[in-house]
């Protein structure tokens, strides 16, 4: 079964819970084949799966559908609406433990999926839950965060508030266990943090690099070493902020740190492609800056010019570090790496500013050290 390679999200349709709830969940994905190329225009078929209780578990539901990809490569279903259905979408009874969502698809438009993936579903489907529950429906709280059942049990909507009346985002954990806030943004999820773990998915180590010879070494000798580190070599003060860690791009590609992953399971490094939908949805190139940085001066130098946060994206002037090993600019600028080269000494990134609120796209030698935003697959 080959690795998954689409990129999807589910959106739930929200209604009233007085009203009757839609037995249909708008599903979208980003198709690519298995070179990771997009699969443009094309008619592509999908099985999806409802599971009960693991990615493993019994399916309670399963139907066929025949799409086309538009030009992006995204595909649009409604799950609820397939054909030849196994099992009754709206006699789902989705209070009654966890559910995963499996996707199969054959890009060649045949039945031979080879591109799977099972990914719990998180938040509960709440309008259709508030359909189920009948004369179970007991109140909505006064902060119109949480849902009540007679049952005793209660949903928190995710995204809103808790009984607290704080906020109570998703959150992904990394392999040396340190957790982010994340954010969806258009047709993506993304880590709204920057990325800070000492350690590859598998559990080992990624070389923390302190001296600047042996930093310097790549780019003086050609190697490709994967190397870490921390600014000024103050992990004390970078661990505990929110500025992250600083990778080079040979830490970040699997083809040079031997075949590992820097992101956590389900999240990947993000394509220069796929930075360029991030700041297409946010309004081009010369005003998505303003919308992706974090506001004020905490952690910016004044004036953090067009500083609005608005996406929630939460950017960090991590500065970086040359291929001398010398650092510069934290406060000032916030670079991120793609996964995407541009030859073989350099990569493609994306770069904020203190002074303006656009976003650079520009390529870096690959011996530089930046910060790593993780995108979820």
């Amino acid at each position: 079964m080959k690795k998954l390679i689409t990129l999807f999200f589910a959106l739930i349709s929200t209604y009233s819970v007085f009203a009757q709830a839609p037995q249909k969940m708008s599903y979208q994905a980003v198709i690519r084949n298995a070179q990771s190329e997009l699969v443009i225009s094309k008619p592509v078929k999908m099985r999806i799966s409802i599971l009960q209780g693991s990615t493993a578990g019994t399916s309670v539901y399963s139907e066929l559908h025949s799409a086309t990809t538009n030009a992006n490569g995204l595909v649009t279903i409604e799950i609820g609406g397939g054909t030849s259905p196994q099992g009754t979408f709206s006699t789902i009874n989705w209070g009654s433990g966890s559910y995963f969502l499996k996707t199969e698809t054959d890009p060649a438009n045949g039945t031979n999926y080879s591109i799977v993936g099972t990914s719990q579903l998180l938040s509960v489907p709440y309008a259709l839950q508030a359909n189920n529950a009948g004369n179970g429906y007991k109140r909505v709280s006064a902060t119109g965060d949480t849902l009540f059942w007679d049952n005793g049990k209660s949903i928190i909507i995710p995204g809103i508030s808790n009984a607290n009346n704080t906020a109570t985002p998703n959150t992904v954990t990394d392999a040396s266990n340190n957790t982010y806030p994340t954010v969806t943004i258009g047709t993506q999820v993304w880590m709204a943090e920057n990325l800070r773990t000492t350690k590859y998915r598998d559990g080992s180590n990624i070389p923390v690099v302190t001296d600047n010879t042996q930093w310097a070494n790549n780019f003086n000798t050609g190697a490709t070493s994967p190397m870490m580190c921390w600014y000024n070599n103050d992990q004390a003060t970078y661990t505990a902020n929110k500025f992250g860690a600083l990778y080079n791009w040979y830490a970040i590609n699997p083809a040079t740190n031997g075949n590992k992953n820097v992101c956590p399971t389900g999240w990947h490094m993000p394509t220069d492609a796929e930075w360029t939908t991030l700041t297409t949805f946010l309004g081009g190139e010369s005003v998505a800056g303003g919308k992706m940085k974090s506001t004020g001066t905490q952690y910016w130098r004044s004036p953090n010019t067009g500083a609005t946060n608005s996406s929630g994206w939460s950017g960090f002037p991590g500065g970086g570090r040359l291929n001398n090993g010398s650092f510069f600019t934290i406060g000032s600028n916030g670079l991120w790496w793609s996964s995407t080269e541009l030859n073989t000494n350099y990569a493609w990134y994306r770069y904020l500013s203190y002074g303006n609120g656009g976003v650079s796209r520009n390529y870096y030698n690959k011996a530089y050290g930046s910060s790593v935003r993780c995108l979820r697959d």
